[in-house]
């Protein structure tokens, strides 16, 4: 099974209380295609400038990811720079210039084309709905998007969402997007737009899982360092969409599945600058990762035989009285 990733090759300019980089490999194509190549075949379908570095396009390949579909044209690679609070509680962004992205036309070929599964990164809601119609026969496709597609292309981002599997937004833009203060009703509100499964972002709060009339919350993973938290979100759908290439069926088992490796994996990227921490992974370390998390959750268990203890006492209790 592969997956085709269409969005941002990007270079970020980033400062945090961990130091300042500046130039640096990112992009939500970037962060996404180096989780999920871990897992599976990857395709990125980008645009990059003249600018851009030959070691930029060895460090994918090196990865595995198939950069075919990365059209080098006349002009600068998109650009953002950023700049966090002392503990990430905000992010000012500095400067964003689109440079060449501006102009960017998703164009699948060959492998790209007849991919098992995609995932369209943050872009125009009418250039994802263009790559939906190159995309041969995908059982499974993700979308991501942002505050400014839903206030400004309302109506595109709904012609898109009828089409999709799974959309992955952060709380605030659920409820942008629903119209309500409630996630959960806005979840609710968005299957009704189409896609069958909502994965609502928080942050270092973790993400929930909206699918079949339930929801699934899985808690972030507890760093001792968070360095940079530049494209999490993306790493975070990465993982996801990687983790579902790999199963027979696409269900509510894989999909909580897909949750567990998508926070995996977007614990590596906040450990440091870009795509560095990402890029040291290998299945092994995320293996030893999953054991912590397990007992992070075996912890939160519900049914833990304590919690059942002492609802009967307190029953004790008020028959006492």
């Amino acid at each position: 099974m592969s997956l085709v990733v269409v969005g941002s090759v990007a270079y970020d300019s980033v400062e945090t209380a961990h130091g300042k980089v500046d130039r640096v490999l990112g992009g939500s194509a970037t962060f996404c295609g180096m989780a999920s190549s871990l897992l599976t075949p990857t395709h990125i379908v980008a645009v990059v400038g003249e600018d851009f570095r030959p070691a930029d396009i060895d460090r994918l390949r090196r990865r595995g990811i198939d950069t075919a579909g990365i059209e080098r044209v006349p002009g600068e690679t998109f650009r953002w720079g950023g700049v966090y609070s002392e503990h990430f509680e905000t992010r000012t962004s500095l400067f964003t210039e689109l440079n060449v992205f501006a102009q960017f036309e998703p164009k699948l070929h060959g492998a790209a084309r007849s991919a098992d599964l995609a995932f369209l990164a943050n872009i125009h809601p009418a250039l994802q709905l263009d790559v939906l119609r190159q995309v041969e026969k995908p059982r499974f496709v993700g979308l991501d998007t942002m505050g400014f597609w839903i206030a400004g292309e309302p109506d595109h981002l709904r012609d898109v969402l009828r089409e999709i599997d799974c959309v992955f937004v952060n709380d605030e833009e659920a409820r942008m997007l629903a119209r309500t203060g409630n996630v959960v009703q806005a979840a609710h509100r968005i299957h009704d737009m189409g896609p069958r499964t909502v994965v609502v972002k928080k942050g270092e709060h973790g993400a929930t899982l909206f699918h079949a009339g339930r929801a699934h919350h899985m808690p972030a993973m507890l760093l001792e360092r968070v360095i940079d938290p530049t494209g999490a979100g993306d790493t975070f759908a990465g993982g996801f969409m990687g983790y579902l290439a790999t199963q027979p069926d696409i269900d509510a088992d894989a999909l909580q599945g897909a949750m567990v490796m998508g926070t995996l994996m977007a614990s590596f990227c906040c450990e440091d600058f870009s795509v560095d921490g990402i890029e040291r992974a290998d299945i092994d370390a995320v293996l030893t990762r999953h054991d912590g998390l397990r007992a992070l959750m075996v912890n939160l268990h519900l049914d833990h035989p304590r919690l059942h203890a002492a609802a009967s006492r307190s029953r004790s209790l008020q028959v006492t009285a």
